[in-house]
Protein backbone atom coordinates (compact mmCIF):
# COMPACT_ATOMS: atom_id res chain seq x y z
CA UNK A 1 0.00 0.00 0.00
CA UNK A 2 1.74 3.35 -1.24
CA UNK A 3 1.90 6.07 1.45
CA UNK A 4 -0.87 8.08 -0.68
CA UNK A 5 -3.14 5.24 0.26
CA UNK A 6 -2.67 4.77 3.50
CA UNK A 7 -3.09 8.13 4.02
CA UNK A 8 -6.63 8.25 1.94
CA UNK A 9 -7.42 5.43 4.26
CA UNK A 10 -6.77 7.28 7.59
CA UNK A 11 -8.49 10.42 6.63
CA UNK A 12 -11.47 8.03 5.41
CA UNK A 13 -11.69 6.18 8.80
CA UNK A 14 -11.26 9.97 11.04
CA UNK A 15 -14.07 10.92 8.94
CA UNK A 16 -16.23 7.85 9.37
CA UNK A 17 -15.71 7.85 13.46
CA UNK A 18 -16.83 11.78 13.84
CA UNK A 19 -19.58 10.59 11.97
CA UNK A 20 -20.35 8.08 14.52
CA UNK A 21 -22.44 9.80 17.20
CA UNK A 22 -24.10 12.06 14.86
CA UNK A 23 -25.77 8.66 13.84
CA UNK A 24 -26.45 7.38 17.37
CA UNK A 25 -30.49 6.92 17.83
CA UNK A 26 -32.14 8.98 20.17
CA UNK A 27 -33.42 7.43 23.63
CA UNK A 28 -36.70 7.02 24.44
CA UNK A 29 -38.12 6.95 27.88
CA UNK A 30 -40.99 7.57 30.43
CA UNK A 31 -40.77 7.74 33.75
CA UNK A 32 -43.47 8.65 36.54
CA UNK A 33 -43.14 12.14 38.60
CA UNK A 34 -45.37 11.48 41.69
CA UNK A 35 -44.84 15.17 42.83
CA UNK A 36 -44.27 18.33 41.44
CA UNK A 37 -41.12 19.29 40.75
CA UNK A 38 -39.06 21.77 39.22
CA UNK A 39 -36.34 21.11 36.02
CA UNK A 40 -34.73 24.67 35.96
CA UNK A 41 -37.59 27.56 35.22
CA UNK A 42 -40.38 25.09 34.58
CA UNK A 43 -42.73 23.59 36.99
CA UNK A 44 -43.41 20.18 36.15
CA UNK A 45 -46.86 19.04 37.55
CA UNK A 46 -47.27 15.40 39.24
CA UNK A 47 -47.78 12.78 35.96
CA UNK A 48 -46.04 10.55 33.44
CA UNK A 49 -43.85 12.34 31.15
CA UNK A 50 -42.23 11.59 27.88
CA UNK A 51 -37.86 11.95 27.72
CA UNK A 52 -36.27 12.30 24.45
CA UNK A 53 -32.27 11.81 25.37
CA UNK A 54 -30.05 12.54 22.09
CA UNK A 55 -26.80 13.34 23.24
CA UNK A 56 -26.72 15.58 25.95
CA UNK A 57 -30.05 17.30 24.79
CA UNK A 58 -32.80 16.07 26.91
CA UNK A 59 -36.80 17.18 25.95
CA UNK A 60 -39.24 16.27 28.47
CA UNK A 61 -42.55 15.94 27.27
CA UNK A 62 -46.40 15.69 28.68
CA UNK A 63 -48.44 14.55 25.94
CA UNK A 64 -47.56 15.91 23.04
CA UNK A 65 -46.53 19.35 24.63
CA UNK A 66 -42.66 20.27 25.01
CA UNK A 67 -42.52 21.01 29.18
CA UNK A 68 -38.65 21.56 29.46
CA UNK A 69 -35.50 21.27 27.42
CA UNK A 70 -32.35 20.75 29.12
CA UNK A 71 -29.16 19.11 29.05
CA UNK A 72 -27.88 15.98 30.81
CA UNK A 73 -24.83 13.48 31.64
CA UNK A 74 -24.97 9.73 31.57
CA UNK A 75 -22.89 8.33 35.12
CA UNK A 76 -22.61 4.64 36.11
CA UNK A 77 -23.50 3.78 39.60
CA UNK A 78 -22.57 0.67 41.42
CA UNK A 79 -26.43 -1.06 41.19
CA UNK A 80 -28.51 -1.50 38.57
CA UNK A 81 -31.78 0.59 39.27
CA UNK A 82 -35.03 -1.77 40.17
CA UNK A 83 -37.51 0.70 38.68
CA UNK A 84 -38.13 3.73 37.01
CA UNK A 85 -37.70 6.76 39.01
CA UNK A 86 -36.68 10.55 39.86
CA UNK A 87 -34.26 12.25 42.13
CA UNK A 88 -35.55 15.27 43.58
CA UNK A 89 -33.04 17.57 45.68
CA UNK A 90 -34.81 19.86 48.86
CA UNK A 91 -36.08 22.57 46.65
CA UNK A 92 -37.77 20.05 44.30
CA UNK A 93 -34.94 20.47 41.81
CA UNK A 94 -35.13 17.51 39.25
CA UNK A 95 -31.62 16.04 39.80
CA UNK A 96 -30.94 12.76 38.29
CA UNK A 97 -33.47 9.40 35.98
CA UNK A 98 -33.03 6.34 36.77
CA UNK A 99 -34.13 3.57 34.75
CA UNK A 100 -35.06 -0.12 35.31
CA UNK A 101 -32.55 -2.63 34.65
CA UNK A 102 -29.83 -0.11 34.40
CA UNK A 103 -26.69 1.13 36.24
CA UNK A 104 -26.30 4.21 34.60
CA UNK A 105 -28.32 7.50 35.42
CA UNK A 106 -29.34 10.89 33.38
CA UNK A 107 -28.01 13.76 35.32
CA UNK A 108 -29.54 16.54 34.78
CA UNK A 109 -27.97 20.56 34.20
CA UNK A 110 -30.66 22.84 35.63
CA UNK A 111 -29.33 26.46 34.12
Amino acid sequence: MSTKSLLRFVALLAVVALAMPAMAKPISKNVNISQPAKLGASQLAAGEYHLLIEGTKVTIQKGRDVVAEVTGRWEQRDAKARSNSVLLGPDGQLQEVRFAGESRVLVLSTP
